[in-house]
Formats: structure tokens, C-alpha cells, sequence
């Protein structure tokens, strides 16, 4: 469903204009609409019938309370990699049982917090992580339920920063040493094995890739077997990619149907943990033309929203479509679309063709994931208000920050000079 529509000339988000958005909440504004998010998880949920699954939500992504909220209503789990992260999925009404925790570096705090609330499942990335869930669980009474993170070191032919399962990334433990791993966890106080977990990379646009991944995994499943350890699930990571400019990705249902097409003689649940491929195109930043600056070389759209808004195109060159809020033609031109903060780095989209007026809005699409999630007050700019359109409804989910706002926890410093010497 593309909730982003033309209407009598007029960018609407399902039943609104996004220059009624404007007007309400101003800009730059994240703007994301119920129905494609909820129309979205569906499709995820559909593909397994009666398939024993779970989908967790990768956090990381848009960790808005709003859409967590409306994730977990709609009976999602959620996949974290902190425990700031655990503690808004708790807040907005998800599961502790439908959480699994992700990531490198999980300090000794955020896994004794994971372990009061028993959580669904730890995915293991090192050896001394495991030691220490393994200490930290036995010294309080607990039983951490734990998945081995494994390296199955398959190119997913995406960007090089979103890259996760090559032999040379930081994530994971190697793929022949699983094995010995599992063994030496099947000895360890606190740990029950529950599962086996890979994630490959983020925005993927083609099959084989997952299947390279899973044929791994599946092989060292029976390896596992053979030696007495039986897993419980299997979690196939996340990584679906979404269309940004003339990516054509494969649909949900076909990406899930080719994953069970492998699983179909295995009695697993399987879980995975998309993020982007749920929330990428639900949400769109709305930014106003500040300024038109027409040279001999280049044309600038000095526009509201910035880099700390939407950090993508500067840190990875990232392209997306920005499309103007009033249709208008006639007269184009090819525009750098540009933030005011003071990096050369700072843009939203090159080479545009654009009829532009300043003053006027536009929208930068795909942008409900790594969106806010990625945000700074960089130059010392409030982070921008997010709004959830549900039909002809308009929910403010986030505020505009201040600068008082952004002042508030700093003090100035009591040391004088005189006491410096």
C-alpha cells in the first residue's frame, strides 16, 4: 500500500494533506501513516499460516513509542540491541517473552536488566559474552535462555556499513566454531540453549542471499544434532530491503516463501527481526524551502531539514526521493537539495529536478526508517516532532524539542580559574 498519494495536486498521507501536517506541527516533521504500518506487519505474519513464527521488530530502526506500541498490539516481538531499547519496548506495551537481545556489547547492566524481565532470548556474540550472561545469571538466580549468533560469512551485496555476516565484520562468532561454542555452553551454569540465531546485513534486495545463509545454518543445525543439542528456534535475522529509487525487492510473502520452501522438513519456530522492510516506507520527512540560491555551476534548495534530521544520505550517500507537497511543472531545474548546518556534507538528495518557489514544502520519502532512530542535535537544532496519521486523523507521537530542552542536564562549570592554579 503506498499511503503517500497525489491528491487534486496535493502530497496527501492517507487521508490528510501534508500541508495541513505543516500548518498543525510545522517543519521538518516525520510524518508515518497507521494503515501502512499495520498493512506491512501483516504481510510478514501472512506467509507462515499456521507455521510456528515470530516476528520481532528490530528496534533500532524507528524506536518511537507510538510504533512500538502499534507493533506489539498487533502481537509483534522485538528484536533489541540495548537496554534503553529494552526499556521502550516495556514502556510501550511489548513483551519481555517476545524479546530477543542482539548486539556486541551488552554491558553487565543491560543483561542483568534482560534477565529480570526473562526475556525471550540472548543472541550470543563472543565467547565472553557468554561467560559473563553465564556469571551474571548463576549469581542471581536466573536462567538466560541463549541463541549463538553465527558468521556465515555470505556477501549480502549491500552497502559495506550495513554489511553484518562476512568474515571480517565485528558481529558474531565464526561458523566452525559454533559447534565447539555450543558445547562448551551446554556446560555453563545459568544457560539454557535455545536457538541459533545469523543476521547477514540491512537492505537486501535479492533471495539468494538469505538462502546461502540459511543452507549454512541448516547444515551446522545438523551438526548440532548429531551432538545432542537441540534448538528450539531458529532465528533468520532481518535485513529485507525496501524500494528507496529502482531497487525492485522481493515482496514479504515471496521472501518468506522461499525461506520455508528450505525449512519445510524442520519442526523449528522461526523468527525473524525486519526493521527497515517494516517501517522504511510508512514515514516521510516534511521540509520547507528556506532559500533558492541559483549559480553558474549548481542550484541549491537550502531547505529546513538537515543532516541531524536525516542522517542516511550523508553517512552513506544514501538516495531519496523527495517529492515536492504542490504539484507544479514547468519549470525545472536540477537542484542540490541541502540542509543549513555547516558541513559540505550536509544533503538530503543531488541533481534533483525540481520546480521549486522558496517557502515551498516537500517530502522526503522512505525516511520511517534510521530516520529519527538516527538523529542528533547537532549545531545545537531540536530534534524534529513526529506525527502518526490514522485515515483523517493527526496524532502528535513526539513533541519538537527545545533548546531549553537540550540545555537542561548541563551545568556551568564552578571551577574558577583561581582554583585551577
Amino acid at each position: 500500500m503506498d499511503s503517500f498519494v497525489y491528491r487534486d495536486g496535493q502530497l496527501c498521507v492517507e487521508d490528510v494533506p501534508l500541508t495541513a501536517v505543516a500548518e498543525r506541527f510545522g517543519t521538518p516533521c516525520y510524518v508515518y501513516s497507521h494503515a501502512a504500518l499495520t498493512q506491512t506487519f501483516q504481510s510478514f505474519v501472512r506467509p507462515f499460516g499456521a507455521r510456528p513464527h515470530l516476528i520481532c521488530y528490530a528496534a533500532k530502526a524507528n524506536s518511537s513509542l507510538a510504533i512500538l506500541n502499534l507493533f506489539a498490539r498487533l502481537g509483534s516481538g522485538f528484536d533489541i540491541v540495548s537496554g534503553g531499547e529494552l526499556e521502550r519496548v516495556l514502556a510501550a506495551g511489548g513483551q519481555a517473552d517476545k524479546v530477543v537481545f542482539s548486539g556486541v556489547g551488552k554491558r553487565k547492566d543491560e543483561i542483568v536488566l534482560a534477565l529480570e524481565h526473562e526475556i525471550l532470548c540472548f543472541n550470543v556474540e563472543s565467547e565472553s559474552e557468554l561467560a559473563r550472561i553465564s556469571q551474571l545469571a548463576a549469581a542471581t538466580g536466573r536462567t538466560a535462555r541463549i541463541s549463538l549468533r553465527v558468521n556465515p560469512d555470505v556477501d549480502p551485496k549491500t552497502h559495506p556499513y550495513i554489511s553484518t555476516g562476512l568474515k571480517e565484520n565485528k558481529f558474531g562468532v565464526p561458523v566452525d566454531e559454533a559447534v565447539r561454542i555450543y558445547r562448551h555452553a551446554r556446560t555453563l551454569p545459568g544457560v539454557a540453549i535455545a536457538g541459533i540465531d545469523y543476521h547477514i546485513g540491512s537492505q537486501i534486495t535479492e533471495i539468494p542471499p538469505f538462502l546461502d545463509a540459511l543452507d549454512t545454518l541448516l547444515s551446522l543445525v545438523d551438526q548440532l544434532r548429531a551432538e545432542g543439542i537441540v534448538l528450539h528456534h531458529l532465528d533468520l535475522g532481518g535485513g529485507l530491503g525496501i524500494r528507496y529509487h529502482d531497487e525492485i525487492p522481493p515482496a514479504p510473502a515471496e521472501y518468506i516463501g522461499a525461506l520455508l520452501q528450505r525449512l519445510a522438513a524442520r519442526q523449528h519456530t522461526i523468527l525473524l527481526e525486519p526493521g527497515r522492510a517494516l517501517v522504511g516506507n510508512a514515514g516521510v520527512l516534511l521540509t520547507r524551502v528556506e532559500y533558492l540560491k541559483h549559480g553558474e555551476t549548481r542550484n541549491f534548495a537550502v531547505v529546513d531539514a538537515a543532516m541531524n534530521d536525516l542522517l542516511r544520505p550523508a553517512l552513506y550517500d544514501a538516495f531519496h526521493e523527495i517529492r515536492p507537497v504542490a504539484q507544479r511543472r514547468g519549470n525545472e531545474r536540477r537542484y542540490e537539495v541541502v540542509g543549513p548546518i555547516c558541513e559540505s556534507g550536509d544533503f538530503l538528495g543531488h541533481d534533483r529536478l525540481l520546480d521549486l518557489r522558496e517557502g515551498d514544502l516537500m517530502s522526503v520519502m522512505s525516511a520511517g526508517a534510521y530516520g529519527m532512530s538516527m538523529s542528533s542535535n547537532y549545531n545545537t537544532r531540536p530534534r524534529a516532532p513526529e506525527v502518526m496519521a490514522n485515515g483523517s486523523e493527526l496524532q502528535l507521537i513526539r513533541q519538537r524539542e527545545t533548546v531549553a530542552e537540550l540545555m537542561a542536564h548541563e551545568t556551568v562549570s564552578a571551577i574558577s580559574s583561581a582554583q585551577k592554579n
